[in-house]
């Protein structure tokens, strides 16, 4: 074996020059002499990365374990939204037809991009932000997902809080939410259900349902958004305790967090199936189940079920938020993100195809018990895992038991999700502010001190609105623009070819036909047609029958577009800071850091008709 710069001699023939190392640092070739035939000596040669260290030339903190990164990104992608958002989705567009829809959208959309972030992550080894070197006019969307990350971490950590204040409350023999006869109840309190009977009994609220909105929210005690109240000590307790567990697994990097990750992202599973175990022996479970799998194909004929299918897609596997580039940069340089991009998008719908039949086989429990239609019962977001779950387990034997449990799943899904959204915001910011990679410690408590500060406003009397309106407008139509923004620039501006070529570099091959056509045609057009479906069917947010003021949409609103304008505010200041004519300041913002020098010998890819045609 030969191991160093080859002499060309007379094999310029069979060496091709390399090409040029794009920020990974001085690379060696590696000969391996295969055999000499007719006086010519045929040789393998591989890219040899002399260490895994950051573009700056530190050294790069990575994965103690494979596993740690795999379970992270598991941990990250599968969150509450698995469990309350999917089986509901599945049951009413018709079943086991909606997962033809949803299929065929994470095959052409939601596999290639997250398949392109965590390969951007890995070859450019820095944060959302820092990767656009290799195309430093987009450097504004890697900010986009930094404040939408953090602005999800300001109302996420509030569920984790209330899921921390229902395990407290498990800790009894008789829960809270059982009866009526609590102080926080009011006189519509039933414990009935016959909201199907009679007009006057749809003003009735069970237990469970007065227990989150009077007994955890103190709703009662709030008339609206513009009278929220102070906050609510317990909550307070609640959400402070998730943001010390949030710093301690955070402040060391990925070493910490990568341990931590070992209980959270692998208890739900154990959760959930101790519960699909409990459910399916439940009278009515079956009925339910066939609801949730029942194949109604004529649904496929509504657009509406494909853009429930497609909605999902883009929000469920966590592309967008900067945690999948954030989590690949600390991956080693000839790791396979191709396989894992396979393995976790897989595992991350399968959860949620799986926790459908948990979920279901309770519902159906409900549907017969008390003698209702399953649509009654049938619900999503937090009022099923607050309301609908809680009042099912009450009326299991050893309820308290299976309650703990429950509450345990819920918050171990939630804390490697808001783990991620952390690790995107620090890992973008320290990469591309140098200085405060010796203050991690330091950064990590201010952004989660600052978190933790403005969530306070999310548990107050009135918090349910502030949630509710947070919820509607940081990440909605806001991430679908990043991601498109994001597709546009790696794919057209940087080249396909280009980044198929990094790939190559990590991996050993370039990625198929298909994965390239996907990422310059195909993701990018779902992505537009998402983004223009988002603004086309916009609905004011509404809390019940609570209808937001106009002011209160008015501040949504400039949330959205406080991020989304981190793309064009960029480029405008990077096109202003750019010495020379506009031409030459173009050619400069849209090429790669490390290739500036061909710009000034005029060599300009992305002035070729060739750059946007080759695939």
């Amino acid at each position: 074996m030969i191991k160093g710069r080859l002499p060309v001699g007379q094999m310029s023939s069979v060496v091709a020059p390399a090409k040029p190392a794009n920020t990974m640092g001085p690379k060696e070739v590696e000969l391996i002499l295969v055999k000499e035939q007719n006086g010519v000596q045929f040789t393998n040669s591989t890219l040899v990365s002399p260490g895994q260290t950051h573009p700056s030339g530190e050294e790069r903190e990575t994965w103690g374990k494979k596993i740690d990164f795999l379970l992270s990104v598991i941990g990250f992608a599968v969150d509450l939204a698995n469990v309350w958002r999917f089986p509901y989705l599945c049951y009413k567009n018709g079943g086991g037809a909606f997962l033809v829809p949803y299929l065929f959208f994470m095959v052409i959309a939601g596999m290639p991009l997250f398949y392109m972030e965590l390969a951007l992550g890995q070859y450019n080894r820095e944060g959302a932000a820092g990767v656009w070197k290799i195309c430093p006019l987009f450097k504004g969307v890697g900010f986009t997902v930094i404040l939408i990350s953090l602005y999800v971490g300001f109302y996420y950590n509030v569920i984790i809080a209330w899921a921390l204040f229902y395990l407290f409350s498990s800790f009894t023999g008789d829960l809270p939410w059982v009866h009526c006869n609590n102080t926080w109840n009011s006189p519509n309190c039933s414990n009935l259900w016959t909201f199907n009977s009679t007009s006057n009994s749809t003003h009735k609220a069970t237990p469970a349902a007065e227990y989150f909105e009077r007994g955890v929210l103190h709703l009662q005690d709030s008339e609206g958004i513009d009278d929220l109240g102070p906050p609510r000590w317990q909550l307070t307790l609640c959400l402070a305790v998730v943001i010390v567990v949030l710093y301690f697994s955070l402040w060391k990097g990925v070493k910490t967090s990568g341990k931590v990750v070992w209980i959270t992202a692998t208890m739900p599973y154990v959760v959930l199936t101790v519960l699909l175990l409990r459910g399916v022996t439940l009278p009515g479970a079956m009925d339910g189940i066939k609801a949730y799998l029942s194949v109604d194909f004529l649904r496929l004929c509504e657009a509406q079920v494909w853009i429930d299918a497609a909605t999902q897609i883009c929000f469920s596997l966590g592309v967008g938020f900067g945690v999948l580039i954030a989590f690949s940069s600390y991956n080693k340089f000839s790791n396979n993100c191709y396989r894992d991009a396979i393995i976790t998008s897989s595992i991350n719908s399968l959860t949620s195809f799986f926790s459908g039949f948990v979920i279901f086989s309770f519902l159906g429990y409900m549907s017969q018990k008390h003698n209702v239609a399953l649509d009654e019962v049938a619900t999503d977001g937090p009022g099923l895992v607050f309301i609908i779950y809680p009042e099912a387990i009450a009326t299991l034997p050893g309820s308290s038991v299976w309650a703990v449990i429950f509450f345990i799943m819920l918050l171990t899904l939630g804390i490697d999700s808001a783990m991620g959204g952390m690790e995107s915001v620090i890992t973008g910011l320290i990469d591309e502010f140098k200085f405060l990679h010796k203050h991690r410690e330091l950064f990590t408590l201010f952004i989660v001190v600052s978190t933790f500060l403005i969530s306070l406003f999310c548990v107050t009397n009135g918090g349910i609105y502030v949630f509710t309106l947070l919820d509607k407008f940081a990440a909605g139509t806001s991430i679908l623009f990043g991601v498109l923004i994001e597709a546009i620039g790696i794919a057209w501006f940087y080249g396909v070819d280009r980044f198929s070529d990094d790939i190559r570099e990590m991996i050993g091959h370039r990625p198929g036909l298909y994965w390239r056509l996907c990422w310059k045609f195909v993701s990018p057009c779902f992505l537009l047609f998402m983004v223009v479906v988002s603004f086309a069917r916009f609905d004011p947010p509404n809390y019940g029958t609570y209808v937001f003021p106009l002011w209160a949409n008015v501040i949504g609103w400039c949330l959205a577009v406080s991020s989304m304008t981190m793309v064009p505010v960029y480029a405008i200041y990077k096109l202003c800071t750019l010495p020379g004519r506009f031409c030459n300041r173009l050619a400069y913002a849209i090429t790669p850091e490390t290739e500036h020098h061909l710009v000034e010998g005029g060599e300009i890819r992305q002035f070729t008709l060739h750059h946007w045609r080759v695939v």
